[in-house]
């Protein structure tokens, strides 16, 4: 499926349905360079999830626990993982096997670990189409 979004509103409405029609167990895969609105999109998921702390993205800490939704929430950001052995000190298998919704950022650097099955959401730029354009691309891995 692919969508196109032309505001920050509209990818943050996407992430709101997104996040109202997530299961339980679901894991995600959020790609996309800097700046491209993954912490947007992360923000809508949450929101549709009933979650109304605030969503940051989670660079040093690798993993943040949002609870307080219809699910738990955990948001990964694996950008500055060193190696693949620090999922394992912080039990991510707990996480990606539970209750709740996992959204990774960066999977790619994790990519031996993920699930046989997950969602991959991609997000990308074409400056063609307007500044605050977007293409979303979200496949059944």
């Amino acid at each position: 499926m692919v969508i196109e979004t032309f505001s920050p509103e509209e990818t943050e409405e996407l992430g709101i349905h997104f996040g109202k029609e997530a299961k339980p167990g679901t894991v995600c895969t959020l790609i996309g360079d800097l700046g491209v609105g993954k912490t947007v999109f992360t923000q809508g998921i949450a929101k549709g999830l009933g979650i109304t702390e605030p969503i940051n993205s989670p660079t040093f800490t690798i993993v943040q626990v949002y609870e307080e939704g219809r699910m738990p929430f955990y948001h990964f950001d694996v950008y500055r993982i060193g190696d693949i052995e620090e999922m394992d000190e912080i039990g991510y298998e707990d996480y990606f096997y539970g209750d709740g919704l996992t959204m990774i950022e960066w999977a790619n650097l994790i990519e031996e670990i993920l699930p046989e099955h997950y969602q991959q959401i991609t997000i990308e730029k074409d400056i063609e189409k307007g500044f605050d354009y977007r293409k979303i691309t979200i496949e059944s891995i």
